[in-house]
């Protein structure tokens, strides 16, 4: 094996990325929060993209200048920067996936159920993770292989067996018939406005299963899939496929997130195979 070039600075390790996200993670919340406070003045971004506010965009650059000044070889791709989605991202051995702020919705409403979502992926995988909720004093992260903690207290999924009864975190949508030619789980239904947070609660093992049936944005997911598989669930596309990040579309064809044998019975309730 050749020696490496000297020239050439190492690789940052997982554990000082998962260092930088959680630093740039509060920082972002400190942002957040004062929008919150006084009321962040919000618009509709138009073409079924739904509503921004001042406040996605102080983070987005916020999060940017931080992140990609301490790692500038890393690629970029944010959910308030996609208008301006640079393919270099696909080249980029290391990438940064973010969502300044997750429910925006619910950012609007007045409801502190929002998130901050940062990941790095590398080679269409995450390997390190946070989810921030400044204003509910919760931070998930997880890094590859290393586990998954909220706080400062490591996290485990649920173990559950039986899918009947499950807690599952879902849209009502996602229930509807058409969908199951399995026939519809007996699951009781639950829900969070953002879709980081309610993977990341599969990972704290507070529900049992997470679904979500439509397309999803890399942002959306990336992060919280890292920390719900390092809890021990089992986390693939609504398809029972690994989920694949930073591709030209920047999306998975939906989630399932659950223990292994609730995941199975969802699939199977869904017509797909067993993974």
């Amino acid at each position: 094996m050749p020696a490496p070039d000297p020239a050439l600075p190492a690789a940052p390790a997982s554990e000082a990325d998962l260092a930088l996200l959680t630093e740039a993670a509060l920082g972002a919340g400190e942002i957040a929060r004062r929008h919150f406070q006084r009321g962040a003045r919000a618009w509709d971004k138009g073409a079924g993209q739904g509503p921004v506010t001042e406040a996605d965009l102080e983070v987005n650059d916020y999060l940017h200048g931080r992140l990609l000044g301490a790692r500038p070889a890393y690629g970029w791709l944010s959910e308030e920067s996609a208008p301006l989605d640079d393919s270099a991202r696909l080249h980029a051995p290391s990438v940064f996936v973010i969502d300044p702020i997750d429910g925006t919705r619910a950012f609007i409403d007045g409801q502190k159920s929002f998130a901050h979502a940062l990941a790095v992926v590398r080679d269409g995988s995450p390997v390190a993770a946070v989810v921030h909720l400044p204003l509910l004093n919760l931070t998930y992260r997880a890094i590859a292989g290393g586990g998954a903690w909220l706080n400062d207290r490591q996290v485990t999924a649920s173990g559950r067996v039986d899918l009947a009864g499950a807690r599952v975190l879902a849209a009502r949508a996602a229930l509807e018939p058409r969908h199951w030619p399995g026939g519809v789980p007996r699951v009781s239904r639950h829900f969070r406005p953002s879709l980081a947070w309610r993977l990341a609660l599969i990972g704290e093992g507070a529900f049992d299963a997470m679904i979500t049936l439509r397309d999803t944005w890399d942002w959306d997911i990336a992060a919280a899939a890292l920390i719900a598989a390092e809890a021990g669930a089992m986390v693939t596309d609504r398809h029972g496929q690994a989920l694949r990040f930073n591709r030209k579309s920047a999306r998975n064809p939906g989630v399932l997130a659950a223990s292994r044998p609730l995941h199975a019975g969802l699939l199977t309730a869904l017509g797909g195979p067993c993974p």
